[in-house]
C-alpha cells in the first residue's frame, strides 16, 4: 500500500477529531450508555470524514477505498470501541449499497444527509432468531400498490435509538431465501415503528443499541435500493466493506493496548524488578506486536485488491476473522499483566477486553468467516450421492 501526502493529512485530521471530539468524553458516554450521535456526526461530516469513498454528487469525496481504510485505522485511537463502531455503521455498513445501487432521488434524500452528518443511519439485518444466518430473516415487506407494508423486528441495532433511517434487509416475496430479499430505506419516524429499551451490553457501552419492531409500517417502493429480490446479494457485497473497515479499525486499538501494557508493566514492580523485565512478558508483547503487524499487512493487501476491482470476500473474511481472534488474544494477555488493576471496570485494558469481544460476533461470527474461507478454498468435501 502506497500512502500519499493526502492519506497522511487525512490520518492527522482523524487523529485530531478523535483527540478533541471523542476521547475527552468517553468515560462520560460509557457511563451514560450512549453518546450524542447527531452532534458528533455533524462534526465528522464538516471535516469530510463520513463520505470519503462516496460520490461527489452527494457530498462525498469520491476517493478510493484506501482513504476509508486509513481513516478507520486512525479512528482506532479512540479510547473506546462504541463510538468508532457507530461511525463505521454510518460510513461502511448502512450506506455502501445505497451509494452504489440507490436511485439518484434516494441518494439525494438519504445519502447526502448521512455524508454531511445531518442524519444518523443504522443497518437492520440481524433479528432475534437470525444473526449470522442472514438468509433466515423473517421481517416481511408485502406489496400494496406503490408501497411496501413491513412487519417484523430487527435486533442488536447500533445507533438504533438515535437513527433517522435504517437500511433494512427484508423479504419481499416467498421462495428462495437468497433471491426473495430486498434492501429498503425505512425512515425511523414512521407510524408503526417501536424502538424498545436500550440493550444492556457487555461492551461497546458508549454506543446505543436497540431492538426495533415494525407493525404494518408503510413506505413507498421508491425507498427500495436497486432491484427487488437482489437484497441478499447487495448485503453480501456490503459485508466486504464492513469487514474490511472492522479489521482496519482494530489495528491501532490493539497497538495502543500493547503500548499501554508495556508502560504499565514498566512502572509496576514485583519481586524487586519491573514486570516488563520478565522475559515471558516482553517476549509475549513482541509476539502480539508481530501479530498486529501481520493483520495490518492483510488489511492493506485486501484493500489494494478491492481498489483494483477484485472480489475480496476471501481476504476480507480472513482479515475479519484474524481481527476478532487477535482482539481476544491481545486483551486477555495484556489484562493478565495488569494484574488486579486490569480487572477494574475503569481500566483501559478491561474496556478493550469488553469492547473487542464483539469483533468475533458482529458482522458475521468467526464460524461464518471460517465457513466462507473453507468454501472458497475448496476445503469442504462434497457429499456423496446416494
Amino acid at each position: 500500500m502506497q500512502w500519499t501526502d493526502e492519506h497522511r493529512m487525512l490520518r492527522e485530521t482523524m487523529r485530531r477529531f478523535v483527540a478533541e471530539v471523542i476521547n475527552p468524553y468517553v468515560d462520560e458516554w460509557e457511563e451514560a450508555g450512549a453518546f450524542p450521535a447527531h452532534e458528533v456526526f455533524k462534526r465528522a461530516g464538516k471535516l469530510g470524514l463520513l463520505g470519503l469513498n462516496k460520490p461527489e454528487a452527494y457530498g462525498g469525496a469520491g476517493l478510493d477505498y484506501s482513504y476509508t481504510v486509513a481513516a478507520a485505522e486512525e479512528l482506532g485511537t479512540a479510547a473506546c470501541g462504541g463510538v468508532p463502531l457507530a461511525l463505521g455503521v454510518q460510513t461502511d455498513m448502512a450506506t455502501p449499497a445505497l451509494a452504489r445501487f440507490g436511485s439518484d432521488a434516494l441518494r439525494s434524500e438519504f445519502l447526502t444527509p448521512a455524508i454531511s452528518g445531518e442524519q444518523v443511519a443504522c443497518i437492520g439485518v440481524s433479528e432475534p432468531q437470525a444473526g449470522s444466518d442472514v438468509a433466515g430473516i423473517k421481517t416481511f415487506a408485502r406489496s400494496d400498490g406503490d408501497d411496501y407494508v413491513i412487519s417484523g423486528s430487527k435486533m442488536w441495532i447500533t445507533n438504533g435509538l438515535q437513527a433517522d433511517w435504517m437500511c433494512a434487509l427484508v423479504n419481499t416475496s416467498d421462495g428462495n431465501p437468497h433471491g426473495n430479499k430486498s434492501l429498503v430505506i425505512i425512515p425511523m419516524n414512521e407510524k408503526g415503528i417501536e424502538r424498545t429499551r436500550k440493550l444492556n451490553k457487555l461492551g461497546m457501552r458508549s454506543s446505543d443499541t436497540a431492538e426495533v419492531f415494525f407493525d404494518e409500517v408503510r413506505i413507498p417502493k421508491r425507498f427500495r435500493i436497486g432491484q427487488e429480490g437482489a437484497g441478499f446479494m447487495y448485503q453480501m457485497m456490503q459485508f466486504q466493506e464492513e469487514r474490511l473497515w472492522g479489521a482496519a479499525n482494530m489495528i491501532k486499538f490493539l497497538e495502543n493496548a500493547v503500548t499501554a501494557t508495556a508502560e504499565q508493566t514498566r512502572q509496576r514492580e514485583a519481586f524487586g524488578k519491573p514486570i516488563l523485565a520478565n522475559q515471558v512478558v516482553h517476549f509475549r508483547l513482541a509476539e502480539l506486536s508481530t501479530e498486529i503487524e501481520l493483520l495490518r499487512s492483510l488489511v492493506y493487501r485486501a484493500t489494494e485488491e478491492y481498489i483494483g476491482g477484485a472480489n475480496v470476500t476471501r481476504l476480507a473474511s480472513m482479515a475479519k476473522l484474524k481481527a476478532g481472534r487477535l482482539a481476544r488474544e491481545v486483551a486477555d494477555s495484556c489484562l493478565q499483566y495488569w494484574g488486579g488493576m486490569g480487572f477494574m471496570w475503569e481500566s483501559s485494558i478491561s474496556r478493550l477486553f469488553r469492547d473487542g469481544r464483539l469483533a468475533s460476533i458482529g458482522g458475521g461470527a468467526d464460524e461464518i468467516m471460517l465457513g466462507i474461507i473453507c468454501k472458497l478454498d475448496g476445503l469442504i468435501p462434497k457429499r456423496k450421492k446416494k
